[in-house]
């Protein structure tokens, strides 16, 4: 028996020593590996800050942690470092002063940054990935879509029209309004863009839009299974309806069609912007993505800080009740009603600041070139990481807490705030993102009271989101 057991002891403990030897050796070619990385990156000039894995760099921990990730290294390397996220060698810039320069000088050595895998999902054409005088063609055809006649004239009747429609039957029950908000905030924009044809196509473009979204904010790895892979597919089965759809208008022998993809397709001399059917794809999958990500959780957000904050509720169903009582209930909301709509523009504002829906924006190099007293090398990216400065208590005095008022006053909104982007990025959807999140508050505390049902967790990095969704129970105002 005791040879037995005496024999067993020391195959046990030649186990163990094999482990712990396979452990030391994957620690010691970890740690080798990690070096290896820190060192190649290791160039005169160039700010502190810690690089992570080959390939994979500290994109784990950068969308995992998120803010806790940046002030940790904020907090080692000041507010200028560098890292590898999201298949980048990337400096992050959480400089205030610095982010507004980089945001206003595009022209000098900087263009857009994007993660390859949203470049490769949202197109080559798309506004964001252009630059020079591609982009400012690109962004004139855009902006002929939704100038300010654009949406008073043709826009804002569609919005109303469909608000009106989407917010009826909420009142007795429990929803979940991101859910209302995304599908929302994606069903706006597709009538914008196909008029009447938008309700053939809805419920699949829905499906696959769904899936490119996910994908953009993804490790460009093409394998089964990843969001990258079911994003770049969603693209796409998307690319095929809107070339379906283009060339059913070009066979049909009807009039210029009045909404977005038919001022896009106008050859007229009404249309100084001629794109190819390429480029009128991308500009459409860009409108889209633009708006749904702001426009959905901006008014999802609002309806949570308006909730927790009766005040504001109050003041805003006052500005929106006024509104109603001057009309019929069958009159919509016209281009006066929008720009009275003062208190309303505020909460949105404030709501964007508070909830940080845009995190901060990308920037590469064109060549290399000193920044903030650092050489930053050809090819890499810059984060201009706008978070922290949402959260400026100079420019908002208690920062932290939901006050639309203090955008009362207009000159916040034009000296201090990039919430919106920034020199010649300035988002150009802003007044058409604006007016699609207005008339929904408007139909919604016109119509409605609600309250919380509780127990809904809300994320807010990389993406302001409730993984189980936000459920509030809704009641019609007149009960």
């Amino acid at each position: 028996m005791l040879p037995l057991l005496s024999s067993l002891f020391r195959a046990s403990m030649a186990v163990l020593v094999v482990v712990l030897l396979c452990v030391l050796f994957v620690l010691c070619f970890c740690s080798a590996l990690l070096r290896w990385n820190e060192v190649r990156y290791r160039k005169k000039g160039l700010p502190p800050g810690t690089m992570g894995w080959p390939v994979f760099g500290e994109t784990t921990e950068f969308l995992k942690q998120g803010p806790s990730f940046m002030k940790n290294q904020r907090a080692r390397y000041g507010s200028f470092f560098k890292s590898h996220i999201l298949g980048c060698p990337t400096v992050v810039s959480m400089d205030p002063e610095v982010n507004r320069y980089i945001l206003m000088n595009e022209a000098k050595g900087l263009v857009p940054g994007y993660p390859q895998s949203m470049l490769d999902i949202l197109g080559k054409c798309n506004i964001a990935a252009v630059h020079g005088s591609t982009h400012k063609y690109m962004r004139g055809a855009l902006l002929a879509l939704i100038s300010s006649t654009m949406i008073r004239d043709q826009i804002l009747p569609k919005i109303d029209d469909f608000m009106r429609a989407h917010l009826s039957g909420w009142g007795n029950q429990v929803i979940n309004i991101q859910e209302k908000t995304k599908e929302m905030a994606l069903l706006s924009s597709l009538k914008q863009i196909a008029g009447i044809e938008s309700s053939s196509i809805s419920q699949a473009f829905k499906t696959e839009f769904f899936k490119l979204v996910l994908g953009t904010l993804s490790l460009p790895i093409d394998l089964p299974g990843t969001n990258y892979r079911r994003g770049f597919q969603a693209r796409k089965n998307i690319v095929s309806m809107l070339k379906q759809l283009i060339e059913d208008r070009r066979a049909s022998s009807e009039e210029v069609h009045q909404d977005m993809l038919g001022g896009l397709m106008r050859s007229d001399d009404q249309n100084r912007y001629k794109l190819t059917d390429e480029e009128i794809i991308d500009h459409i999958i860009t409108i889209m993505y633009s708006g749904y990500e702001t426009v959905s959780t901006t008014s999802m957000m609002a309806v949570k800080y308006l909730h927790d904050h009766p005040q504001a509720l109050e003041e805003l169903g006052k500005e929106h009740l006024a509104i109603r009582a001057r009309k019929r209930p069958e009159d919509p909301i016209d281009w006066n009603d929008l720009k009275s709509m003062r208190f309303t523009r505020a909460v949105i504002f404030e709501t964007s600041r508070l909830a940080t829906i845009v995190n901060g924006v990308l920037r590469k190099t064109t060549q290399d070139m000193e920044l903030n007293g650092f050489l930053i090398p050809k090819g890499w990216r810059i984060y201009v990481y706008t978070r922290e400065t949402n959260y400026d208590s100079f420019t908002y005095p208690d920062p932290l807490t939901f006050n639309p008022w203090r955008w009362m006053d207009k000159s916040l909104e034009s000296n201090n705030s990039f919430i919106f982007g920034g020199g010649t990025r300035l988002c150009p959807g802003k007044e058409l993102g604006i007016a699609e999140i207005s008339t929904f508050l408007h139909y919604f505390v016109t119509r409605y009271r609600w309250e919380e049902v509780g127990g809904d967790k809300l994320m807010k990095f990389p993406r302001v989101e409730a993984p189980n969704g936000l459920h509030i129970r809704v009641s019609n105002l007149t009960n």
